[in-house]
């Protein structure tokens, strides 16, 4: 079982940050630190050469040849999976895709 590299954009480091600052917001700054250390280690999971997940079926990332994975049951994570490298490129609330 191989690791590919992991890269994050912008976009998807950015959807992290202010989901842990909502939660902090309200009063749990230590659920907060969890919930960004979670999400980097299922990023993390990512990485297995071994798994691939099917194409989004939200068209715009559809078009862009992303492939999804949730998260949480809650969230979706957009990625485009090379042979040598991971790169997430967004993570969004399941609720806003539909």
């Amino acid at each position: 079982m191989g690791k590919r590299k992991i890269s994050i954009l912008e976009p998807a480091a950015r959807a992290v940050a202010e989901i842990a600052w909502f939660i902090e917001n309200k009063g749990l700054p230590q659920t907060a630190v969890k919930f960004v250390n979670e999400a980097f280690d299922f990023f993390e999971l990512l990485s297995n050469d071994q798994m691939e997940h099917k194409p989004c079926t939200y068209p715009k990332w559809n078009l862009l040849n992303y492939r999804c994975v949730t998260y949480k049951k809650k969230y979706v994570i957009a990625y485009l999976s090379q042979l040598n490298e991971i790169v997430i490129c967004d993570f969004v609330s399941a609720k806003l895709l539909k």
